[in-house]
């Protein structure tokens, strides 16, 4: 994969974008908006899921659906940058709520087919994508209302990872962090370091001004929140990545990080839920629903 764009980026088109926090997963949503109409797009929303109890709601994703109908808006996209492992998606009771298309990177189906055959699911996993409506293919386009977005694949955290431009904005998902964060880890099925690296020039070979919007922040030594960005500086000042660090320095750096981290928290659930577009898996015959747990699957 080559660090060309497949895509002329417009700085001059500003939307409107508004992020909502999720402390438990530590996951950023946001709803962007067309400054020309009342169309809106939500990328990356969260459900919530105490794992103790077993109990799914969705008080993140109400506050979504209050926002848009508090400043009447239509939502056109759910998008989701890849398939989450720290967080359950609320895509598909989103979905139900608001309508839109959901829509993700055409290689979900990779995803879906490794984590369909570790939980034994293949029998009731499709794994052709069609939980989405949509598949973006590198350089694709999309609407949400007057506005532009555009697709660029970003593999190496996940096979399946996009960014979403749209106009001066850049919607990254698990690539880059703030800079004194670093880069994603690389070590789920699929993922590469190299990969990650290439993907991250194509991020960098967008305009300098490009205000990139994180997936996560991790509030390192309890600093504030924060989660917008830019790519110079990214360029100039990301601890993993940045001009002075070379390929072959990234992947040893990020190796060797990854030997070290512990799966996230809600990894076994998520993935269930999470490839099947938010979906739960169907009731059993007692008329509960169950999520598997293997053991020493990881």
């Amino acid at each position: 994969m080559d660090g060309a764009l497949p895509f002329t980026p417009s700085l001059a088109t500003q939307p409107q974008v508004t992020a909502f926090y999720d402390p438990h997963s530590q996951t950023l949503t946001y709803i962007v908006k067309d400054p020309n109409s009342s169309a809106c797009a939500i990328i990356d929303p969260v459900a919530d899921f105490d794992y103790a109890s077993g109990s799914l709601h969705f008080a993140q994703a109400d506050q979504l659906i209050h926002y848009i109908h508090e400043h009447h808006l239509s939502l056109a996209w759910i998008l989701e940058t890849h398939i989450h492992a720290d967080h359950l998606t609320s895509a598909h009771y989103l979905q139900q709520q608001l309508g839109g298309k959901l829509g993700i990177g055409n290689k979900v189906t990779e995803v879906q087919s490794t984590f369909a055959r570790f939980f034994n699911d293949t029998h009731s996993v499709p794994c052709d994508g069609s939980q989405f409506n949509t598949l973006f293919n590198d350089g694709d386009s999309f609407q949400i209302g007057q506005l532009t977005g555009h697709v660029l694949q970003t593999p190496g955290h996940t096979p399946a990872c996009v960014t979403y431009v749209i106009g001066n904005t850049a919607f990254i998902g698990d690539t880059l962090f703030m800079p004194d964060s670093g880069t994603a880890r690389t070590d789920f099925p699929g993922g590469d370091a190299k990969t990650l690296y290439q993907s991250i020039q194509r991020i960098f070979n967008l305009p300098d001004t490009t205000r990139l919007f994180m997936c996560h922040d991790y509030c390192p030594d309890g600093r504030q929140l924060q989660f917008e960005s830019s790519v110079k500086t990214e360029q100039e000042n990301n601890i993993h990545i940045n001009a002075q660090v070379t390929e072959q320095e990234f992947i040893t750096l990020r190796q060797q990080r990854d030997a070290i981290l512990t799966m996230p928290q809600l990894i076994i659930p998520a993935l269930q839920v999470n490839i099947r577009g938010g979906k739960l898996p169907l009731p059993a015959d007692n008329g509960a629903t169950y999520l598997k747990l293997p053991i020493n699957g990881f």
